[in-house]
């Protein structure tokens, strides 16, 4: 009977984690995310200055946080497979970017997404997809330098999650 409650514990503490702890890839979150944004500030030179027409969602990204790990790891496979999709289905002939470079990001996401849905097994999808139809490099410049921003708020929201399952794991 003890070992019943002990092998009940683990299957309910790994359920509970699974998102986090039993997903190797938040290990390997930082370094898939560095080359990630190495490769999109390296492949097209400057960012541009230029303002957004939509407000970047920070308040978004700070409401996040306060949800359960699992919705976090969600938002953050979501988040990855959109830029991956506007990258993938755009024009970039406009753009005069490092074609190795700009397809070393778009491997990378990818990666980051393909581990992703093994720590996600449900099609939970957040249907909130921006969609760029032609444009010019003007668009692609300012959807780079928008791609930055998100990227640089899942690593943290992703640090954060990291923090949020070792100290969960120190206390139990």
């Amino acid at each position: 009977k003890y070992t019943l409650q002990i092998w009940t514990g683990l299957l309910v503490l790994c359920s509970t984690l699974s998102p986090a702890l039993c997903c190797d890839w938040l290990r390997h979150y930082g370094h898939y995310s560095n080359m990630s944004l190495s490769l999109l500030r390296l492949m097209g030179g400057q960012v541009t200055e230029q303002e957004s027409p939509v407000p970047f969602p920070y308040r978004f990204y700070i409401s996040i946080r306060t949800t359960e790990v699992r919705s976090q790891v969600v938002f953050v496979r979501d988040s990855l497979v959109q830029i991956a999709d506007l990258y993938r289905h755009g024009n970039l002939s406009s753009v005069t970017w490092d074609t190795d470079r700009t397809n070393g990001f778009r491997m990378s996401l990818d990666r980051q997404i393909d581990e992703l849905r093994s720590c996600t097994k449900d099609q939970v999808r957040l249907q909130n997809l921006v969609q760029f139809r032609g444009g010019g490099s003007a668009y692609w410049q300012l959807i780079r330098k928008e791609t930055q921003l998100h990227l640089e708020q899942l690593d943290l929201l992703v640090n954060s999650i990291r923090s949020s399952v070792v100290s969960t794991s120190v206390q139990g």
